[in-house]
């Protein structure tokens, strides 16, 4: 078995790949309700055969594995399915059908290009000589799903573990990754500030949660600016602010919440003291009194130096060195993350868009869409690592 042989059986599957992520584009599931997904990834990997197959694992996530000649080792292959609360403008013909949700950020692609990879890999069989499990997992959206996976043990006995995500941004056939921290951590902060209402026009009978709140975000920006290295990436966004209803009223309190991102777990563990001590103060200095919750969601996603290497020589070899390249950090976040923490693994950028100089549209905006070419590299990727990384001596 070469990579190359892989990436023709590949392409000869593309009709078939294509019809899938169209299905499933057009259908389009939020977290923690991927039923008709999961569902019809179970009928698949039935239809392919020699694959065991566990449904409803981790809310809608579906575990399938398949064991070769024995003796090697066990290689996790994972895909996410769940879709976003975005109305699509897209204008597709296979557009989502449901109202005020889509795959906008590609879930679909990478469901479609999982399964090629288990139709190629069970092709194999007989070449196999570890096991291969692949997860399809619920709710990445809104980084739950990983940790709902590995809590009914989906992760069990797994040596290592490859992803992907495609790249709007990187032309179909191209390839990113990095190893080493390639995403950012996500965390969620919340705050209530609160005061005392009253009378627009008489703010001295009043204590005003809203100028607190309004410099709690700008001394927030603090935290990064003025308290952690500028060699340090940390970002720190207020995305919600609400505060009464009048233009006349001062309220009695305000809600804000927001998302704290680093690229380093020592960075990450300082966040909830030093944003909760600015957080109070500013609110002190306005005479309100203010509580943060912060919650901790994913860790930073750290790609395994030697799983990196290998997904490097295998992608070499698939689609030539000259269409690989460095990835460049980002603060985007990943649930992956949370099964890094747990085996050492890798995961990588699968380019998805298009070469031919038109209009790019990124990750969760409602125009996005991929170049489908992207298809067969995703699957004969998964499949080539697994084949590799499953033999004793991988």
């Amino acid at each position: 078995m070469t990579e190359l042989e892989l990436l023709r059986e590949a392409f000869d599957l593309q009709e078939s790949l294509v019809s899938m992520r169209r299905m499933f584009h057009q259908n389009p599931e939020l977290s923690f309700q991927e039923r008709l997904t999961s569902s019809e990834v179970a009928a698949e990997l039935k239809r392919i055969g020699s694959w065991s197959v566990r449904t409803e694992v981790g809310g809608f996530g579906v575990v399938a594995e398949l064991t070769g000649a024995g003796g090697g080792r066990t290689v996790a292959l994972r895909a996410d399915m769940d879709a976003l609360p975005i109305a699509e403008e897209t204008g597709l013909p296979y557009a989502s059908v449901r109202p005020n949700v889509m795959h906008a950020c590609g879930h679909d692609a990478h469901t479609a290009m999982l399964l090629g990879a288990a139709r190629l890999i069970a092709r194999r069989r007989a070449e196999l000589e570890g096991t291969v499990r692949l997860l399809f997992q619920s709710a990445e959206e809104i980084n739950e799903g990983a940790k709902a996976m590995i809590a009914e043990r989906a992760l069990d006995g797994v040596d290592e573990i490859y992803g992907l995500h495609n790249d709007p941004l990187l032309p179909a056939g191209r390839f990113a990754l990095r190893s080493g921290s390639m995403m950012g951590s996500v965390d969620r902060i919340e705050m209530t500030v609160e005061g005392k209402g009253g009378h627009g026009a008489i703010p001295d009978a009043s204590v005003d949660p809203v100028v607190a709140a309004a410099s709690i975000v700008m001394g927030l920006q603090t935290a990064v600016s003025r308290e952690i290295s500028p060699f340090e990436p940390a970002v720190v966004t207020i995305g919600s602010l609400q505060a009464g209803e009048a233009g006349n009223v001062i309220p009695s309190r305000a809600r804000l919440t927001g998302t704290v991102r680093t690229f380093s777990p020592e960075v990450r563990r300082s966040m909830p003291e030093r944003l909760e001590r600015l957080v109070r103060k500013q609110a002190e200095a306005f005479r309100c009194r203010a509580e943060l919750r912060y919650i901790e969601q994913v860790p930073v996603l750290s790609n395994d130096q030697a799983c990196c290497r290998a997904a490097w020589n295998v992608l070499t070899r698939l689609a030539g060195e000259a269409n690989l390249e460095e990835a460049r950090p980002t603060m985007a976040g990943e649930d992956f993350s949370v099964y890094l923490q747990a085996v050492p693994g890798c995961f990588v950028w699968v380019g998805s868009g298009s070469s031919d100089g038109g209009e790019a549209y990124g990750l969760h905006h409602p125009k996005y869409t991929i170049d489908e070419r992207c298809l067969p590299y995703g699957a004969a990727y998964f499949a080539a690592i697994a084949m590799e990384r499953t033999r004793p001596d991988g």
